[in-house]
């Protein structure tokens, strides 16, 4: 149980997301990174649908009610329990009173991160609404009272594993296990979507040549792109049609909107590309005014690429088993 002392903007409970409600005009909602998410939960022996909390705006500071695990991941966000420092992406255990803070990202050359999690041993208990636990700030509902967590919110955590977890075990991030640059910069990879031969060779040539920058209207309903304006041949009219995350739009002014994990249902904009299941994690951590670039992807690239995600979730569970088998590894 911890109760919230200090929060910035947009703290949500989230988990994996909503699925298979689309069709009842519901987004999935659900962590902007789902690996971040899936490491607290392994890191504390929670179950994989365990919910947590997301982080965009920090810092952000708890006291623990009881004693209880945790674990931050995502952002480097220099992490002090009563003021002793953190290693990232590490399980630890807190006393009853102890108060956690969470400061300020530090930026990353490798991948710069916005967003941190903090996980409970247990995960977050709050109700099930249309089989997830994600916070749904549209139709506010979910989460914690369907709304961002404020000062003096407690939530209480779940019945923790049975399998005690390993304080100070922890894992490489995936964005230095698997890192994605291109010139530099952070990439993502896109599959072309139903209306990219209706732009311009040149619109289309610039697409994957220039960096984009995200910009300060971007938020978890929409990435907003700053960059080249594109093009079609032609004016596009076009009837309200589903759409996904990672559907990247492109309204009259030619700067592209990528759909986020609060996406509406549907839309009638123009379809360009898609950024792939496996890569809307990088794209949830990209900070606003960074700029990214977009890498040409097909088919079966895109089923490696998740494959190759499926296989770090697989290599982190499969060496925190091995761990605790082990009785754990000094820090």
């Amino acid at each position: 149980m911890i109760e919230v002392l200090a929060t910035g903007a947009l703290a949500t409970v989230q988990d994996l997301g909503r699925e298979g409600a689309l069709r009842w005009g519901v987004g999935s909602a659900g962590a902007m990174d789902p690996l971040a998410l899936a490491a607290g939960n392994l890191l504390l022996g929670n179950a994989d649908d365990a919910a947590g909390i997301e982080l965009p705006v920090l810092p952000f500071r708890v006291r623990f009610q009881r004693d209880g695990g945790f674990a931050v991941t995502g952002a480097d966000v220099d992490a002090r329990l009563d003021g002793r420092p953190l290693l990232p992406w590490t399980a630890q255990r807190a006393r009853a009173g102890q108060e956690l803070l969470l400061n300020l990202p530090r930026r990353g050359a490798t991948w710069p991160a916005s967003r941190a999690y903090l996980c409970l041993a247990g995960g977050v208990d709050v109700p099930r609404l249309l089989g997830s636990r994600s916070t749904q700030m549209r139709g506010a509902f979910g989460g914690f009272e369907g709304r961002a967590l404020r000062a003096g919110d407690v939530l209480v955590a779940g019945a923790a594993s049975a399998e005690e977890f390993l304080e100070g075990v922890g894992l490489v991030p995936p964005a230095l296990a698997m890192p994605l640059l291109a010139d530099g910069l952070p990439a993502l990879r896109v599959l072309p979507a139903a209306e990219y031969a209706a732009y311009t060779a040149a619109s289309r040539a610039a697409f994957w040549a220039e960096p984009w920058k995200i910009s300060a209207q971007s938020d978890r309903y929409g990435y907003r792109l700053q960059g080249p304006p594109l093009q079609p041949l032609a004016p596009l009219e076009m009837r309200s049609h589903g759409i996904v995350p990672g559907v990247i739009q492109v309204p009259p002014g030619g700067q592209p909107i990528v759909q986020m994990r609060d996406a509406q249902p549907s839309g009638g904009y123009p379809k360009l590309g898609t950024v792939i299941e496996a890569d809307l994690w990088r794209l949830g951590q990209a900070p606003v005014g960074s700029r990214v670039r977009f890498v040409e992807c097909d088919w079966n690239g895109a089923l490696a690429a998740l494959a190759q995600v499926d296989h770090w979730l697989a290599e982190a569970r499969r060496w925190l088993g091995l761990q605790r088998g082990a009785g754990g590894i000094a820090p």
